[in-house]
């Protein structure tokens, strides 16, 4: 399973380091995270001592270099650890994906070496929790729209906005925020900063009633004349739009590999259950129509495997990726939606219930199709790119 390149093509065999993290993450989820999910879900319980215990695995700095306080892993490592943790539950993979993809790996790549040693060796060691804030109630996937300000005074900027449907905003010491420095110039005049929760004006409230996701972490920003040197800003004047992107590239990697987790887990219960389950004399997964499913998640499963694979190939190497990694993002999450989808009709009424794993699969699998790029934004973008309207890649 490894995207290492071998006589020009992809070798897709695990290399010994990779099967370790795979496996020390396997044990993790089925150690710390199986055990209780259902209770915590049930009962809207973020546990912390999971995320400690994330933190303390190194899995908070999965790929960021050694001298950053990472682990220095490839890509391959990373999404081996991001659908692990979701075939426990999709609640802790998006932490992954908020502090490590959208927010440290973006850090990476644009930080200046006082802003990396302040805000991400930290990170990378989990000792403080990062998330990101880009949604707000009237901009969503128009980026360009978003109404939080960012006025220069001097050598400071004054913060003011709302964020929403921000992971782990109640939770997290650290902000990477996107706001509007110049009203006029549209989504050229966006620009990011690194915020910490010890600044005054800055206020968090948890989202509470929503579909799934009851295990994890949800909530809102808001900004009330935040005051932040320049040196907090990330990048340049009018990069943001161009930082936020970036960030998404890598924010859906991990989301599209926590799927993979999902699939699994799904495919798992119904097989068990197909197995289990008899009706006129005869287990269900004798039925056409129950097998017919269950070949469905295995070829879902497949092919998204192979679409993350591409995309974490291509990270390794340094190489543009955004068509593969949108391409990966859209197929994974409609795959594992229908997965879980699938897994509770062959529970039949008992999938309805939460006795079984499938009903919280099936509530925590809606919500990747629509962050991080709806199913229609990445529809667009795969279509346009080929009728040569954008250059994904470019």
């Amino acid at each position: 399973m490894s995207p290492t390149q071998s006589q020009g093509g992809i070798n897709l065999e695990l290399t010994p380091e990779q099967k370790m993290v795979r496996d020390s993450t396997a044990e993790f989820t089925d150690r710390e995270i199986l055990p209780g999910i259902t209770e915590l879900d049930q009962s809207h319980t973020l546990d912390m001592g999971i995320l400690r215990g994330m933190a303390e695995q190194g899995m908070l700095g999965a790929p960021i270099p050694e001298e950053y306080g990472g682990q220095g892993l490839d890509f391959v490592s990373t999404a081996l650890i991001c659908e692990e943790i979701e075939r426990g539950d999709g609640g802790f993979r998006t932490l992954l994906s908020v502090h490590l993809g959208l927010n440290s790996l973006t850090l990476l790549e644009f930080g200046s070496k006082e802003q990396k040693r302040k805000y991400l060796v930290p990170q990378a060691r989990g000792e403080k929790i990062a998330c990101f804030g880009l949604t707000e109630p009237n901009a969503g996937s128009d980026v360009a729209s978003m109404e939080s300000t960012a006025r220069r005074d001097g050598d400071r900027y004054v913060l003011n906005g709302q964020k929403e449907w921000i992971s782990y905003a109640g939770v997290a010491d650290h902000f990477l925020v996107f706001a509007k420095t110049d009203k006029a110039a549209g989504h050229r005049g966006i620009s990011a900063f690194l915020l910490d929760r010890s600044m005054p004006g800055i206020e968090t409230r948890d989202i509470e009633r929503k579909l799934g996701v009851w295990a994890g972490s949800t909530g809102e920003i808001f900004l009330s004349d935040v005051e932040v040197g320049a040196e907090n800003r990330l990048g340049e004047e009018g990069e943001g739009f161009k930082i936020a992107m970036y960030a998404l590239d890598m924010g859906r990697f991990t989301v599209a590999a926590g799927a993979l987790g999902t699939i699994r887990a799904a495919m798992d219960a119904a097989v068990k259950y197909a197995n289990q389950r008899a009706t006129f004399g005869q287990p269900i997964g004798r039925y056409q129509f129950v097998q017919d499913m269950i070949a469905e998640m295995v070829r879902g499963y497949e092919t998204s495997r192979l679409l993350v694979l591409q995309a974490a190939w291509l990270k390794n190497k340094g190489v543009r990726n955004t068509r593969e990694t949108s391409l990966a993002k859209w197929h994974a999450t409609e795959c594992s939606f229908q997965a879980a989808h699938m897994a509770l009709q062959i529970h039949g009424a008992y999938g309805y219930s939460a006795e079984y794993p499938v009903e919280r699969l099936f509530r925590n699998a809606r919500a990747p199709l629509l962050y991080e790029g709806t199913t229609e934004i990445h529809k667009m973008m795969q279509a346009e790119h080929a009728l040569g309207y954008r250059r994904l890649n470019g």
